[in-house]
């Protein structure tokens, strides 16, 4: 019987299992979420993390034991009648409308639990003004959310869910395109949210958010609950311990060689309205991080180099040569590579298979007389996968079965299969687990100890300072600070040069 501080649980997993075939995503997992209470769900991905989330609101249903919402057992739990007990879910991809306005995005879920036919505009402008300002931002109602970046796109599903006065709200990876001061208000609002006796189910590869909001934390490993206690129990070392089942070092970068050549010059680059007077150079070698929240102008920055974006005036040169400004093909050809912060609209055919994927931009490599030789394709894209340690049966697959590391690392392997001499990463570990992080981090140790030039724009302080020999520090579109990696500088530090 629950006590007068401890309420009775809303909702309580008993030995749920899901089987696919032979595959166990679930085994035997227990889980109790009461209302008030914030629950940090960690595990890597393919720990079963999704597949509970699936199960507990009735996309997927169980192989076995049983889900209870206030007691009640739920037989063959329906998303309705999940929605309609109160549980509401964000999940990685925001299942938005991408022709429906802001408005009509956050008020949709609202809307249809009343019956409603016709969506009253006013109405729904109303209700949705009314989340924006609890949730602290401002957005254009009118926008559609196709026009967004992702860190908007990131906020409309929060505000959504929000919307529907849920009693369970299920983050799946909420800060994953949000700024620092974007989600240190995020984290003040789940604070809220529990004083109301709203409960969340707070999903998160960054160990950091989950011990600061969570009370209580829970580790899948493997599709099995390894770990369950106090969030105040664990620290960051021993919640990747028990997520892992291994210790995951973290190596600063090496010493950068003094007498490297300069691979990448840049200077006075301009566009307007995105940029202004930026000049940097990058060595051979050298990891460069760009740090900046959103609107500085790093995103900007980072697509005119690669010529997605033409600048207004400047110039960038490679190797002492020039390359044309907002031409991608030409700096592709000069040997400047490019991973987008958002790989599964951006980066990747998901649909495609994964051997496609690598040899996209590169099909001429593997054909002769006009016919690909599909064996050598093949053949390069299981070499890559093998030196990138990425997961999967065999390159055939489509990408889109990956993991968001494996994913990422397919990325990598169609870049590193051109043998650039510049790299730049746009958030190179969003939405990835702690162990393939410090597995990528390693693989920008090592392009960058071949001789490559790495450039990092990230929201991940802790990563630059990590990764990084230097950090350039971007506001207004301006670069106003050059800050050294590793330990000289703290995460803290950072993050006041970026507010101030």
């Amino acid at each position: 019987m629950p006590t007068d501080t401890q309420p009775a649980p809303l909702v309580t997993l008993e030995a749920v299992t899901k089987r696919y075939a032979a595959i166990t995503a679930l085994d035997n997992v227990d889980l109790t979420i009461r209302a008030g209470e914030a629950i940090g769900l960690a595990g890597e991905n393919g720990s079963g993390k999704s597949t509970l989330i699936k199960v507990l609101v009735g996309v997927e249903h169980e192989s076995g034991g049983r889900i209870m919402f206030d007691g009640e057992p739920q037989s063959r739990l329906t998303p309705t009648a999940a929605t309609a007990a109160g549980v509401q879910v964000i999940f990685q991809d925001f299942s938005l409308f991408p022709n429906l306005t802001v408005a009509e995005n956050i008020t949709m879920t609202a809307e249809r639990a009343t019956g409603t036919v016709l969506v009253r505009n006013a109405r729904a402008r109303a209700r949705a003004t009314e989340v924006l300002n609890r949730v602290g931002v401002k957005l254009d109602l009118d926008a559609r959310v196709e026009r967004l970046p992702v860190a908007h796109k990131q906020l409309v599903a929060i505000c959504r869910a929000l919307a529907a006065d849920a009693r369970l709200i299920i983050m799946d990876e909420p800060t994953t395109a949000l700024t620092e001061r974007e989600v240190a208000r995020l984290l003040d609002l789940i604070r809220t949210l529990k004083a109301d006796g709203v409960a969340v189910l707070f999903v998160s590869h960054k160990l950091g958010e989950v011990l600061e909001v969570c009370e209580t934390v829970v580790v899948l490993r493997n599709g099995a609950k390894v770990a369950e206690g106090p969030a105040t129990d664990f620290d960051s070392a021993s919640l990747t311990r028990a997520m892992t089942g291994r210790n995951v070092a973290s190596e600063p970068p090496a010493p950068l060689d003094p007498t490297a050549p300069t691979l990448l010059k840049v200077e006075g680059l301009v566009r307007d309205g995105a940029f202004e007077d930026v000049s940097l150079s990058l060595r051979a070698g050298e990891v460069l991080g760009v740090a900046g929240i959103l609107g500085s102008g790093r995103t900007a920055l980072a697509k005119a180099l690669f010529g997605l974006a033409r600048p207004d005036r400047g110039r960038v040169s490679l190797d002492g040569q020039d390359i044309p400004l907002g031409d991608p093909i030409a700096a592709a050809a000069a040997g400047i590579g490019y991973v987008p912060e958002d790989r599964l609209t951006e980066g990747l055919f998901l649909e495609q298979s994964i051997a496609h994927n690598i040899a996209i931009g590169r099909f001429d490599a593997h054909a002769k007389n006009g016919v690909i030789n599909l064996g050598n394709l093949w053949g390069e894209a299981a070499d890559w996968l093998k030196r990138l340690s990425v997961k999967t049966p065999d390159a055939t697959a489509a990408v889109r079965s990956l993991s968001g590391g494996n994913q990422q690392r397919v990325v990598l392997a169609r870049w590193m299969a051109r043998q650039p001499r510049v790299l730049i990463l746009n958030g190179p570990t969003v939405g990835v687990d702690v162990g393939s992080k410090a597995e990528i981090h390693g693989i920008m140790a090592d392009l960058a100890a071949s001789g490559l030039g790495v450039i990092v724009i990230s929201d991940d302080l802790p990563e630059l300072l990590a990764t990084c020999h230097s950090i350039l520090v971007m506001k207004g579109g301006r670069i106003t600070e050059v800050v050294p990696g590793g330990a000289g500088v703290t995460e803290a530090d950072l993050s006041h040069k970026l507010a101030s």
